[in-house]
Protein backbone atom coordinates (compact mmCIF):
# COMPACT_ATOMS: atom_id res chain seq x y z
CA UNK A 1 0.00 0.00 0.00
CA UNK A 2 1.28 2.90 -1.40
CA UNK A 3 0.22 6.64 0.72
CA UNK A 4 1.60 10.36 0.87
CA UNK A 5 4.45 11.61 3.31
CA UNK A 6 4.11 13.49 6.29
CA UNK A 7 5.10 16.79 4.65
CA UNK A 8 3.75 15.60 1.63
CA UNK A 9 7.36 17.00 0.17
CA UNK A 10 10.57 16.14 -1.51
CA UNK A 11 11.88 16.21 2.46
CA UNK A 12 10.12 13.40 3.14
CA UNK A 13 12.94 11.65 2.20
CA UNK A 14 15.55 11.39 4.98
CA UNK A 15 18.86 13.89 4.11
CA UNK A 16 16.90 15.51 1.67
CA UNK A 17 16.56 19.46 2.32
CA UNK A 18 15.16 22.72 0.38
CA UNK A 19 15.83 26.28 0.05
CA UNK A 20 15.25 28.92 -1.97
CA UNK A 21 16.24 32.43 -2.83
CA UNK A 22 13.48 34.44 -3.83
CA UNK A 23 13.53 37.92 -5.49
CA UNK A 24 10.14 39.78 -5.60
CA UNK A 25 10.89 42.55 -7.01
CA UNK A 26 12.96 41.16 -10.07
CA UNK A 27 10.55 37.74 -10.50
CA UNK A 28 13.72 35.46 -10.02
CA UNK A 29 15.20 33.03 -7.60
CA UNK A 30 16.87 29.82 -7.18
CA UNK A 31 16.40 26.76 -5.28
CA UNK A 32 18.79 24.12 -3.91
CA UNK A 33 18.05 20.29 -3.15
CA UNK A 34 20.81 19.16 -0.68
CA UNK A 35 22.05 15.97 0.40
CA UNK A 36 25.12 16.19 2.90
CA UNK A 37 26.21 13.29 2.86
CA UNK A 38 26.12 12.60 -0.94
CA UNK A 39 23.83 10.66 -2.93
CA UNK A 40 23.94 8.54 -6.38
CA UNK A 41 22.75 10.84 -8.73
CA UNK A 42 20.71 9.89 -12.18
CA UNK A 43 19.33 12.68 -15.38
CA UNK A 44 16.87 12.23 -18.17
CA UNK A 45 16.79 15.33 -20.28
CA UNK A 46 13.33 15.48 -23.12
CA UNK A 47 13.30 19.05 -23.44
CA UNK A 48 14.40 20.24 -26.58
CA UNK A 49 16.63 22.73 -25.37
CA UNK A 50 18.32 22.29 -21.54
CA UNK A 51 20.46 24.56 -19.90
CA UNK A 52 22.24 22.39 -17.36
CA UNK A 53 25.52 22.49 -15.30
CA UNK A 54 27.86 19.29 -14.42
CA UNK A 55 24.85 16.57 -15.31
CA UNK A 56 27.89 14.53 -16.77
CA UNK A 57 28.44 13.30 -13.23
CA UNK A 58 25.25 11.45 -13.48
CA UNK A 59 26.35 9.27 -16.64
CA UNK A 60 26.74 5.68 -15.72
CA UNK A 61 30.52 5.17 -17.44
CA UNK A 62 31.91 8.12 -15.07
CA UNK A 63 33.47 7.65 -12.14
CA UNK A 64 32.30 9.83 -9.91
CA UNK A 65 29.45 8.11 -8.06
CA UNK A 66 27.70 11.03 -5.58
CA UNK A 67 26.67 14.41 -5.75
CA UNK A 68 25.53 17.00 -2.95
CA UNK A 69 22.73 19.16 -4.59
CA UNK A 70 21.17 20.27 -7.25
CA UNK A 71 20.72 23.74 -8.32
CA UNK A 72 17.38 25.09 -9.73
CA UNK A 73 17.69 28.90 -11.19
CA UNK A 74 16.47 31.43 -12.85
CA UNK A 75 17.88 33.82 -15.18
CA UNK A 76 19.06 30.99 -18.38
CA UNK A 77 22.45 29.88 -18.48
CA UNK A 78 23.64 33.15 -16.50
CA UNK A 79 21.85 32.18 -13.73
CA UNK A 80 23.90 28.71 -13.31
CA UNK A 81 26.16 31.75 -11.47
CA UNK A 82 24.76 30.73 -8.53
CA UNK A 83 26.20 27.51 -8.12
CA UNK A 84 29.04 29.03 -7.11
CA UNK A 85 27.12 29.97 -3.79
CA UNK A 86 25.74 26.70 -3.60
CA UNK A 87 29.67 25.19 -3.54
CA UNK A 88 31.07 27.72 -1.02
CA UNK A 89 28.32 26.87 1.20
CA UNK A 90 28.78 23.42 1.31
CA UNK A 91 32.76 23.94 1.28
CA UNK A 92 32.22 26.34 5.02
CA UNK A 93 29.45 23.36 6.06
CA UNK A 94 32.55 19.99 5.31
CA UNK A 95 30.37 18.89 2.96
CA UNK A 96 31.64 16.83 -0.24
CA UNK A 97 33.36 14.40 -1.93
CA UNK A 98 36.81 13.64 0.45
CA UNK A 99 39.93 13.30 -2.01
CA UNK A 100 42.88 13.59 -0.35
CA UNK A 101 43.80 13.88 3.74
CA UNK A 102 44.76 17.35 3.83
CA UNK A 103 42.34 18.50 1.42
CA UNK A 104 38.84 19.94 1.88
CA UNK A 105 36.16 17.95 0.63
CA UNK A 106 34.93 18.73 -2.91
CA UNK A 107 31.11 19.64 -3.13
CA UNK A 108 29.61 18.58 -6.36
CA UNK A 109 26.54 20.44 -7.41
CA UNK A 110 24.81 19.58 -10.62
CA UNK A 111 22.37 22.13 -11.79
CA UNK A 112 19.90 23.17 -14.59
CA UNK A 113 18.13 26.51 -15.97
CA UNK A 114 14.78 27.97 -16.40
CA UNK A 115 14.44 31.31 -19.04
CA UNK A 116 12.56 33.55 -16.82
CA UNK A 117 13.75 37.00 -18.06
CA UNK A 118 10.95 38.18 -19.94
CA UNK A 119 8.90 38.33 -16.70
CA UNK A 120 9.83 40.98 -14.34
CA UNK A 121 12.82 42.31 -14.72
CA UNK A 122 15.71 40.94 -16.66
CA UNK A 123 18.35 39.65 -13.69
CA UNK A 124 19.62 36.92 -13.19
CA UNK A 125 20.44 34.80 -9.67
CA UNK A 126 23.92 35.40 -8.14
CA UNK A 127 26.86 33.28 -6.28
CA UNK A 128 25.05 34.94 -2.96
CA UNK A 129 21.73 33.91 -4.06
CA UNK A 130 23.01 30.23 -4.27
CA UNK A 131 24.66 31.00 -0.55
CA UNK A 132 21.40 32.07 0.23
CA UNK A 133 19.33 29.15 -1.06
CA UNK A 134 21.46 26.41 0.20
CA UNK A 135 21.82 28.37 3.50
CA UNK A 136 18.01 28.45 4.35
CA UNK A 137 17.80 24.80 3.85
CA UNK A 138 15.57 22.33 5.65
CA UNK A 139 13.85 19.46 5.85
CA UNK A 140 10.17 18.83 6.93
CA UNK A 141 7.20 21.44 5.18
CA UNK A 142 8.35 23.31 2.26
CA UNK A 143 7.18 26.33 0.49
CA UNK A 144 5.56 26.15 -3.08
CA UNK A 145 4.76 28.32 -5.46
CA UNK A 146 5.94 32.03 -6.35
CA UNK A 147 9.37 30.90 -4.32
CA UNK A 148 13.05 30.46 -5.28
CA UNK A 149 12.95 29.22 -8.79
CA UNK A 150 9.20 29.64 -9.15
CA UNK A 151 9.11 33.11 -9.24
CA UNK A 152 9.44 33.92 -12.47
CA UNK A 153 8.00 30.95 -14.14
CA UNK A 154 4.90 30.67 -16.17
CA UNK A 155 3.04 28.24 -18.34
CA UNK A 156 0.51 28.23 -20.86
CA UNK A 157 2.43 30.24 -23.82
CA UNK A 158 1.75 29.00 -27.07
CA UNK A 159 -1.34 31.41 -27.58
CA UNK A 160 -0.51 35.03 -27.42
CA UNK A 161 2.03 36.97 -24.90
CA UNK A 162 -0.38 38.32 -23.26
CA UNK A 163 -2.48 35.36 -21.75
CA UNK A 164 -0.02 32.99 -20.11
CA UNK A 165 -0.46 32.36 -16.49
CA UNK A 166 1.72 32.75 -13.33
CA UNK A 167 4.23 29.06 -12.97
CA UNK A 168 6.03 28.01 -9.81
CA UNK A 169 7.48 25.41 -7.40
CA UNK A 170 5.52 22.10 -6.47
CA UNK A 171 6.44 19.28 -4.16
CA UNK A 172 4.73 15.96 -3.41
CA UNK A 173 5.53 12.47 -1.92
CA UNK A 174 4.52 8.71 -1.46
CA UNK A 175 5.78 6.37 0.82
CA UNK A 176 4.85 2.59 0.41
CA UNK A 177 4.56 0.39 3.44
CA UNK A 178 7.84 -1.37 2.47
CA UNK A 179 9.76 1.62 4.21
CA UNK A 180 10.18 3.05 0.08
CA UNK A 181 10.06 6.67 -0.02
CA UNK A 182 9.72 8.88 -3.69
CA UNK A 183 9.42 12.57 -3.42
CA UNK A 184 9.39 14.87 -6.45
CA UNK A 185 9.91 18.80 -6.69
CA UNK A 186 8.87 20.36 -9.56
CA UNK A 187 9.43 24.00 -11.17
CA UNK A 188 7.39 24.34 -13.89
CA UNK A 189 7.87 27.03 -16.74
CA UNK A 190 6.15 25.60 -19.91
CA UNK A 191 5.08 26.54 -23.14
CA UNK A 192 2.31 23.81 -22.54
CA UNK A 193 -1.05 24.18 -20.15
CA UNK A 194 -1.15 22.21 -17.10
CA UNK A 195 -3.68 19.50 -16.73
CA UNK A 196 -5.00 17.32 -14.06
CA UNK A 197 -4.78 13.74 -15.21
CA UNK A 198 -7.53 12.23 -12.55
CA UNK A 199 -10.09 14.83 -14.60
CA UNK A 200 -8.64 15.67 -17.91
CA UNK A 201 -9.69 19.20 -17.02
CA UNK A 202 -7.58 22.52 -17.66
CA UNK A 203 -5.59 23.56 -14.25
CA UNK A 204 -3.87 26.32 -16.33
CA UNK A 205 -4.52 26.99 -19.86
CA UNK A 206 -4.33 30.11 -21.76
CA UNK A 207 -6.33 33.16 -21.04
CA UNK A 208 -9.09 33.40 -23.13
CA UNK A 209 -10.93 36.57 -23.87
CA UNK A 210 -13.72 36.16 -21.41
CA UNK A 211 -12.49 37.02 -18.04
CA UNK A 212 -11.83 33.85 -15.71
CA UNK A 213 -11.44 31.61 -19.27
CA UNK A 214 -9.38 29.41 -20.31
CA UNK A 215 -8.01 27.81 -23.61
CA UNK A 216 -6.05 24.79 -24.23
CA UNK A 217 -3.21 25.59 -25.84
CA UNK A 218 -2.87 22.54 -28.06
CA UNK A 219 -6.00 22.90 -29.79
CA UNK A 220 -5.07 26.73 -30.76
CA UNK A 221 -1.37 24.96 -32.21
CA UNK A 222 -3.59 22.23 -33.82
CA UNK A 223 -6.07 24.65 -35.26
CA UNK A 224 -3.43 27.19 -36.49
CA UNK A 225 -2.81 27.35 -40.30
CA UNK A 226 0.62 27.34 -42.41
CA UNK A 227 0.09 31.16 -43.23
CA UNK A 228 -0.55 31.84 -39.45
CA UNK A 229 2.54 30.13 -39.04
CA UNK A 230 4.48 32.05 -40.93
CA UNK A 231 2.75 35.33 -39.89
CA UNK A 232 3.55 34.57 -36.23
CA UNK A 233 7.26 33.88 -37.28
CA UNK A 234 7.39 37.55 -39.24
CA UNK A 235 5.72 38.96 -36.43
CA UNK A 236 7.04 37.53 -33.48
CA UNK A 237 10.46 36.27 -33.67
CA UNK A 238 10.76 35.57 -30.53
CA UNK A 239 7.51 33.27 -29.96
CA UNK A 240 8.25 31.43 -26.86
CA UNK A 241 7.23 27.83 -28.26
CA UNK A 242 9.69 28.67 -31.00
CA UNK A 243 12.60 30.11 -29.85
CA UNK A 244 14.85 27.60 -27.64
CA UNK A 245 15.47 27.86 -24.02
CA UNK A 246 12.34 30.46 -23.58
CA UNK A 247 10.74 28.04 -21.10
CA UNK A 248 11.54 24.63 -19.12
CA UNK A 249 10.62 22.47 -16.31
CA UNK A 250 12.39 21.21 -14.13
CA UNK A 251 11.92 18.19 -11.78
CA UNK A 252 14.37 16.55 -8.83
CA UNK A 253 12.91 13.30 -7.61
CA UNK A 254 14.21 12.08 -4.68
CA UNK A 255 14.26 8.39 -2.87
CA UNK A 256 15.40 6.46 -0.31
CA UNK A 257 15.56 3.70 -2.69
CA UNK A 258 19.20 2.13 -3.07
CA UNK A 259 20.16 2.55 -6.25
CA UNK A 260 23.31 3.34 -8.82
CA UNK A 261 23.26 5.81 -11.78
CA UNK A 262 21.70 3.55 -14.40
CA UNK A 263 18.73 2.56 -13.00
CA UNK A 264 19.15 6.18 -11.24
CA UNK A 265 18.34 7.97 -14.65
CA UNK A 266 15.64 4.86 -15.52
CA UNK A 267 13.60 6.63 -12.60
CA UNK A 268 14.08 9.40 -13.72
CA UNK A 269 12.89 8.73 -17.38
CA UNK A 270 9.60 7.02 -15.65
CA UNK A 271 9.37 9.81 -13.58
CA UNK A 272 9.34 12.12 -16.35
CA UNK A 273 5.92 10.89 -17.31
CA UNK A 274 4.77 13.19 -14.35
CA UNK A 275 5.29 15.49 -16.82
CA UNK A 276 3.79 14.12 -19.89
CA UNK A 277 0.73 13.49 -17.90
CA UNK A 278 0.29 17.39 -16.58
CA UNK A 279 1.28 19.27 -19.30
CA UNK A 280 0.10 19.56 -22.97
CA UNK A 281 2.42 20.15 -25.01
CA UNK A 282 5.31 18.97 -23.19
CA UNK A 283 8.94 18.38 -24.31
CA UNK A 284 8.96 20.79 -27.11
CA UNK A 285 11.90 21.81 -29.13
CA UNK A 286 11.54 25.60 -26.63
CA UNK A 287 11.29 23.42 -23.29
CA UNK A 288 14.70 22.60 -21.45
CA UNK A 289 12.85 20.35 -19.27
CA UNK A 290 15.24 18.17 -17.11
CA UNK A 291 14.79 15.20 -14.68
CA UNK A 292 17.04 14.81 -12.42
CA UNK A 293 16.99 11.16 -9.15
CA UNK A 294 18.93 11.88 -6.37
CA UNK A 295 19.05 8.06 -4.26
CA UNK A 296 19.87 8.37 -0.83
CA UNK A 297 20.53 4.00 -0.80
CA UNK A 298 18.89 2.93 2.35
CA UNK A 299 15.98 0.93 0.57
CA UNK A 300 17.49 -2.07 -1.96
CA UNK A 301 15.02 -2.10 -4.37
CA UNK A 302 17.22 -4.36 -7.12
CA UNK A 303 16.89 -8.16 -5.31
CA UNK A 304 13.48 -7.72 -6.58
CA UNK A 305 13.00 -5.88 -10.01
CA UNK A 306 9.22 -5.30 -9.83
CA UNK A 307 10.48 -2.66 -6.28
CA UNK A 308 12.27 -0.55 -9.23
CA UNK A 309 9.40 -0.41 -11.60
CA UNK A 310 7.13 0.94 -8.72
CA UNK A 311 9.98 3.26 -7.68
CA UNK A 312 9.83 4.75 -10.96
CA UNK A 313 5.88 4.66 -10.87
CA UNK A 314 6.02 6.57 -7.51
CA UNK A 315 8.47 9.23 -9.20
CA UNK A 316 5.84 9.86 -12.15
CA UNK A 317 2.44 9.90 -9.53
CA UNK A 318 5.10 12.83 -7.27
CA UNK A 319 6.33 14.35 -10.24
CA UNK A 320 2.27 15.02 -12.13
CA UNK A 321 1.02 15.65 -8.40
CA UNK A 322 4.05 18.36 -7.55
CA UNK A 323 3.45 20.27 -11.48
CA UNK A 324 -0.39 20.70 -10.53
CA UNK A 325 0.48 22.22 -6.99
CA UNK A 326 3.22 24.38 -8.54
CA UNK A 327 0.20 26.61 -10.63
CA UNK A 328 -2.27 25.89 -8.12
CA UNK A 329 -0.07 27.36 -5.39
CA UNK A 330 1.46 30.15 -7.28
CA UNK A 331 0.62 33.59 -6.55
CA UNK A 332 0.67 36.45 -9.44
CA UNK A 333 3.53 38.52 -9.58
CA UNK A 334 5.20 40.95 -11.86
CA UNK A 335 1.63 41.40 -13.91
CA UNK A 336 1.55 37.75 -14.34
CA UNK A 337 -2.11 36.52 -12.79
CA UNK A 338 -2.02 33.11 -10.61
CA UNK A 339 -4.87 30.55 -12.13
CA UNK A 340 -6.32 31.26 -8.47
CA UNK A 341 -7.23 34.76 -9.52
CA UNK A 342 -7.72 34.60 -12.45
CA UNK A 343 -10.30 32.31 -12.25
CA UNK A 344 -11.15 34.05 -9.25
CA UNK A 345 -11.73 37.64 -10.57
CA UNK A 346 -10.83 37.13 -14.51
CA UNK A 347 -8.26 39.87 -13.71
CA UNK A 348 -4.29 40.47 -13.68
CA UNK A 349 -3.24 41.11 -10.60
Amino acid sequence: MTETGRYEAISDVPGIEVGHYTDLQNATGCTVVLARAGVTPGVFQPGGAPGTLDTDLAVAENAIQEVHAVLLTGGSTIGLDAAEGVRRYLKESGVGLPLMPDLAPLPLVMGAVVFDLAVGNAVHPSGDSGYAAASTASSGRQAQGSVGVGAGCTVAKAGRPDTLLKGGVGTASLVHESGLIVGALVATNSVGDIVDPSTGELAAGSRADQPGAMSRSAELLLDRSLAEFEELQRSRPNFSSDTPGTNTTLAVIATNAKLHKGTAKRVAIMGSAGLARTINPVFTPGDGDTVFTLATGEVDVTSIPAMLTLTGTMAAEAVATATLRSVREATSLAGVPSVNDWLGTGEVG
